[in-house]
C-alpha cells in the first residue's frame, strides 16, 4: 500500500484538534522516534524535547512573542496550503485543476503536497516547542469559519483563509529583478494585475467532474491555475522576508536556530514556486485571459525586470547606498517586512476577506508583540 503523505494524515483528523496532537503524528509519520518504542512514542508533545539540554530555560519575552506570531502565521499557511492540496496536490480531487497546474509544470501537485506537508511540520513544531518551554501555544481554531470551495475535491469545513477572490500583489517580481531595494526606499509596479480573481475553482462550473471543459472553461481554470501560481511565490517571499527579519531579533540562540532552520526553508519554497510562475506568463500558456474575471497574463519579455527564467535575486543596493550590490532576501527591515508588516500583506491580498474583527485583533496583538522583541530583552 502506498504510503499516505503527511498532510492526508493530518486532514483526516477535525482542523479544530490541538497542535501539540498534530506534533505528535508528524513524529510518528517520518519516524523520527524510530527504535525509541511504543512507550516513547506516546510522550506529551511537551516531553519530546525534554532530553534538550536547554530545555529548562525559560523563553524571554521577545523570543515566546516571536515564536507565537510565527506559529500563528504558520497556522494560517497551513490552512491555505491544504485548500491547494485538497484539489490540487499528489492525492488532489479536482482533476481539471491538477491538470491547469501540471501545465505550469508536472511536478506542480507534488510539490504542493510537499509545501502543506512542511507548513503543517513548521506549526506543531513552534507549538509543541512553546509548550516544552512553559509558554501559551497559539490556536486560531475558533476563527476557522470562512467558505470552503465547492468544487469537486474541497473539503466542506470551515476555513482561516479565503482563496476565492484575492488580490495577489506580483511586485515581488519586479522586486527580486531590480538592483534597488524597499528598505532603501524603492517601491515597485506589479508584474501582472491579478484582483478579485480565484486562486481555486469556486465550483463545479469551473472545473466539471466530467473533465469535459468547454474553450472558455479550459480558458478559465487555467487562469485560476496560474493566479494560484504567482500567490504561491506571494506567500512564501513574505515568509523569506519574515523569518529573515524576526531572526535579527531573537536573544536566545536556540530560538535563532530554529527561526533561520524554518526561515531557509520559506526561501527554498519561494525559490520553486517563482520559477512555476514564470511558465504562466510565458509561450504557450500565455497570452491568456480569463473570460470571466478578465484578468490577463501576458507573455513577459526579455528584459531585466520582467524575464521570466531570471529567478535568482539580483544583487541589489543592501544597508547603505555606498556599498556594493548584493544578492540577498528583501525586504527585512521591521518596518516593511516584520510581524505587522506580514498580517498588513495577508490582508490587502483578501485573505482574511470576511474574518471578523476579532481574528485581526489577536493577529495584531500577537503581531505587535513580536515586532517589539529586542535582542537581548526581557
Amino acid at each position: 500500500m502506498k504510503e499516505e503523505s503527511l498532510s492526508q494524515t493530518i486532514e483526516r483528523r477535525q482542523p479544530a484538534q490541538d497542535l501539540a496532537n498534530q506534533w505528535h503524528r508528524v513524529i510518528g509519520r517520518r519516524s523520527f522516534l524510530h527504535g525509541a518504542g511504543a512507550a516513547g512514542a506516546l510522550l506529551p508533545a511537551g516531553k519530546l524535547l525534554a532530553q534538550d539540554d536547554n530545555n529548562d530555560k525559560k523563553l524571554s519575552k521577545g523570543d515566546a512573542a516571536i515564536l507565537r506570531f510565527l506559529a500563528a502565521a504558520e497556522i494560517i499557511e497551513t490552512d491555505l496550503w491544504q485548500q491547494y492540496n485538497e484539489l490540487g496536490g499528489v492525492n488532489g480531487g479536482n482533476p481539471s485543476y491538477i491538470q491547469a497546474l501540471q501545465n505550469l509544470d508536472g511536478d506542480m501537485p507534488q510539490y504542493i503536497t510537499d509545501n502543506t506537508d512542511d507548513e503543517i511540520s513548521h506549526a506543531a513544531f513552534l507549538n509543541a516547542y512553546l509548550m516544552s518551554k512553559g509558554a501559551q501555544p497559539v490556536n486560531l481554531d475558533a476563527f476557522r469559519r470562512l467558505p470552503s470551495s465547492k468544487a469537486t475535491g474541497a473539503k466542506n469545513i470551515g476555513r482561516l483563509t479565503n482563496l476565492l477572490r484575492l488580490d495577489v500583489d506580483t511586485s515581488w517580481w519586479t522586486r527580486y529583478r531590480s538592483m534597488q531595494n524597499p528598505d532603501l526606499g524603492a517601491t515597485f509596479p506589479q508584474a501582472v494585475n491579478i484582483r478579485n480573481q480565484p486562486a481555486i475553482p469556486l465550483d463545479d462550473t469551473d472545473t466539471p467532474p466530467s473533465g469535459a471543459l468547454t474553450a472558455t472553461q479550459t480558458r478559465r481554470i487555467q487562469a485560476i491555475a496560474n493566479t494560484a501560481a504567482f500567490h504561491f511565490a506571494f506567500i512564501e517571499q513574505g515568509g523569506s522576508s519574515l523569518y529573515s527579519t524576526l531572526s535579527l531579533q531573537a536573544s536566545d540562540v536556540e530560538v535563532l536556530r530554529i527561526v533561520v532552520s524554518i526561515g531557509g526553508v520559506e526561501v527554498d519554497h519561494f525559490s520553486i514556486w517563482h520559477d512555476k510562475a514564470g511558465n504562466a506568463v510565458s509561450t504557450p500558456l500565455a497570452p491568456l485571459t480569463d473570460p470571466e474575471s478578465g484578468v490577463t497574463f501576458p507573455v513577459f519579455p526579455q528584459s531585466e525586470d520582467l524575464q521570466p527564467n531570471k529567478i535568482l535575486p539580483e544583487p541589489c543596493a543592501f544597508l547603505r547606498p555606498n556599498l556594493p550590490a548584493c544578492s540577498v532576501i528583501r525586504p527585512t527591515s521591521t518596518h516593511n517586512a516584520g510581524a505587522v508588516a506580514a498580517v498588513q500583506a495577508f490582508r490587502d491580498d483578501l485573505l482574511f476577506q470576511g474574518q471578523p474583527q476579532a481574528f485581526f485583533d489577536t493577529l495584531m496583538d500577537l503581531a505587535t508583540a513580536a515586532d517589539a522583541a529586542k535582542r537581548g530583552g526581557d
